[in-house]
């Protein structure tokens, strides 16, 4: 054998050895969960249902750590400069998806620096207002809003995430005029809409269902093609204006709340083995509707988080909402 060839055979034991090592050794310590939302809402307590299964699997404590704002830059620039070694793991929502597109300048790279582990959940978005707000169904939010410019606010989970697009995207497609207000995350912003401080939002339906059925608050459509099987009594919003456009901008009708899972990419592959096993035990979906009594849905596909984060960002939808914000961010 040629020594070129003897040293390449060399290397190549040498890396699969490692990663037999690592596979077989993982995790050596405690696993940290980073969390892009503050504690107490629907993507924490997936997180933390999440944690608790690979606890039980790994026999190493999962940590959950909750580092909200920018729409999730901070903690996803958190997980990236954290060794890569498997041990800082990342949930994410589209808004991982939609920075790249949305800002100018990023700490990380979404594509060089993460690579995906598994999608975890899906969730539709339903829109949501405080009761005092005098309208119950989006045609009559949205001649409300017309008939007082920029006197309605509604809230976000921060900049540049999907409820703040999502708001954005109705304004446009109705031509009206709302004030946004944003949180960092569903948590507080559930507060918010609770307490009144902000009119409306929209939410995935996992976060707000409780509230729904006790009238604390309103539901005035959810983001799909058909009615919910969770809630059969709320229309849809196709067509949020009643104008007939739905098809111009179908954002609203596709959106779903979906939550991923990704690590850095030199161990994603041994981590996604072990960690789709028992992701599917976070919630017990319903059999006839594939939604959980909290409105949560187990992801089917567990394999588009790998298109997720590298091409949403370019997708026409996405595209839309980026350009219906005004411009990129700094």
């Amino acid at each position: 054998m040629k020594p070129l060839s003897r040293l390449f055979s060399a290397v190549v034991v040498a890396m699969l050895f490692g990663v037999h090592a690592f596979a077989q050794g993982y995790p050596a310590r405690p696993v940290r969960m980073v969390v892009p939302f503050a504690a107490g809402g629907a993507v924490d307590t997936v997180a933390r249902a999440l944690g608790q299964k690979l606890m039980e699997t790994w026999k190493q404590p999962t940590l959950v750590d909750n580092r909200p704002g920018a729409g999730g830059n901070i903690a996803a620039d958190y997980v990236a400069k954290a060794p890569a070694d498997g041990h800082t793991l990342l949930i994410t929502t589209q808004g991982f998806a939609i920075s790249p597109g949305l800002y100018k300048k990023l700490p990380f790279d979404a594509v060089r620096d993460f690579a995906p582990v598994t999608q975890l959940t899906s969730s539709f978005v339903v829109l949501v207002a405080n009761p005092q707000l005098p309208a119950a169904s989006a045609k009559e939010l949205i001649a409300l809003a017309k008939s007082r410019p920029g006197a309605i606010n509604y809230g976000s989970t921060g900049i540049g995430a999907p409820p703040h697009l999502l708001g954005e995207l109705l304004k446009s497609m109705t031509g009206t005029d709302m004030l946004h207000v944003p949180y960092k995350g569903d948590a507080p912003l559930g507060q918010a809409l609770l307490a009144g401080e902000v009119q409306l939002a929209f939410m995935p339906l996992a976060g707000v269902l409780p509230h729904i059925r006790s009238g604390r608050l309103r539901a005035l459509g959810v983001s799909s093609k058909a009615r919910s099987a969770t809630m059969p009594d709320v229309p849809t919003l196709t067509d949020p204006a009643g104008n007939g456009k739905s098809d111009r901008y179908p954002g609203h009708a596709r959106a779903l709340a979906r939550l991923g899972l990704r690590a850095g990419r030199h161990h994603a592959r041994t981590i996604r083995r072990q960690v789709r096993g028992r992701s599917r035990d976070v919630h017990q979906s319903d059999s006839r509707s594939g939604h959980s009594p909290a409105g949560i849905r187990r992801a089917r596909h567990q394999r588009l988080s790998v298109s997720f984060s590298t091409r949403a960002s370019r997708t026409p939808a996405f595209l839309i909402w980026i350009s219906i914000t005004g411009a990129a961010f700094e």
